[in-house]
C-alpha cells in the first residue's frame, strides 16, 4: 500500500509539474505572438528617413548661477548613433573634457550636471577629444559613407557652444557640424506642441526620465529615446538647422 500511494503521490506531482510546465509554454507563445505583432506593427508605421544614422549629442559646459562665464567650455562630449532603419544604438562616443580657463568647476555646475572636478581634471583638452571623434566618425560613418544627421536638444549646442569654443581656441571646427536637426521643432512638428525642453518630450510619449537630466551622456540616451518614439510614430526627420 505505501508503494501504490508513492507513486499515486509521484505520478501527481508529475501531472501538476506538466499542467504548469503546459501553462508557461502557452504564456510564453503569447508574449511571443504579441511581441511580433507591436514589431509588426512598428514596421508597418516607420517610413523612410532622409539619413542611415541619427547622431544625438548633449553638450555640457562650465557654468555659474551668478555670472556668465567668458569662454563657456565643453566639459562633457557625448553622442549616441542611431540606426534609423532598425532603431538600434550602434556606438556610443563619450569624453569628459579639461577646461582650460575656467579650469574649476564651480558648485553650480557640479550640482546641475554632476560632474566633479576629479571627472575633468588630467582629461583631453576639447582640440584632442575633437580628434578622438573624427577618428570615431570615420571609423563608424564616413569611411562607408553612411548618411546622417546630429539631433540636439535645441540649437545651443551646435549653433552656439561649440562655434564659440572652436573660435576662441582657434581651432578648426569639422564641417559636418554645421548641420543638425533640432529634436523640439520636430517634436513639435510630430505632435503640434511645441515643448519647453527634454522632460516635456519625454512626458508627452509616457516614458519616465532615464538617468539623471543635465548629464550629457543621460541627456542624449533619453533624446535618443525621443527620436525612437516619433519614429515609430512614422514621422520623418528634417534638418532644421544650418550654419
Amino acid at each position: 500500500m505505501w508503494l501504490v500511494s508513492r507513486s499515486r503521490v509521484l505520478s501527481l506531482r508529475q501531472f501538476r509539474l506538466v499542467i504548469s510546465q503546459t501553462r508557461d509554454i502557452h504564456v510564453t507563445s503569447n508574449k511571443l505572438r504579441h511581441s511580433k505583432n507591436i514589431m509588426a506593427h512598428v514596421k508597418e508605421n516607420l517610413k523612410p528617413q532622409n539619413f542611415q544614422y541619427f547622431l544625438v549629442l548633449d553638450f555640457e559646459a562650465t557654468c555659474d548661477d551668478n555670472k556668465k562665464l567668458h569662454p563657456q567650455e565643453i566639459i562633457e562630449f557625448p553622442v549616441v548613433m542611431l540606426n534609423a532603419e532598425t532603431l538600434a544604438t550602434e556606438s556610443v562616443f563619450h569624453e569628459y573634457v579639461q577646461p582650460r580657463v575656467h579650469n574649476r568647476l564651480t558648485h553650480f555646475c557640479t550640482n546641475l550636471t554632476g560632474i566633479i572636478q576629479e571627472m575633468v581634471d588630467g582629461q583631453d583638452h576639447i582640440e584632442d577629444v575633437l580628434k578622438k571623434y573624427d577618428n570615431w566618425m570615420e571609423e563608424k560613418l564616413l569611411s562607408k559613407g553612411h548618411t546622417f544627421a546630429f539631433v540636439t536638444c535645441g540649437d545651443w549646442d551646435l549653433k552656439t557652444m561649440l562655434p564659440s569654443q572652436c573660435d576662441y581656441f582657434n581651432i578648426k571646427k569639422p564641417s559636418y557640424f554645421n548641420q543638425w536637426i533640432n529634436i523640439k521643432k520636430e517634436y513639435a512638428a510630430a505632435t503640434s506642441k511645441y515643448p519647453r525642453g527634454m522632460p516635456a518630450m519625454l512626458e508627452g510619449l509616457s516614458l519616465d526620465l532615464e538617468g539623471r537630466h543635465h548629464s550629457g551622456i543621460d541627456d542624449s540616451k533619453n533624446i535618443t529615446r525621443v527620436v525612437v518614439e516619433l519614429l515609430k510614430k512614422g514621422h520623418v526627420f528634417k534638418m532644421t538647422g544650418r550654419l
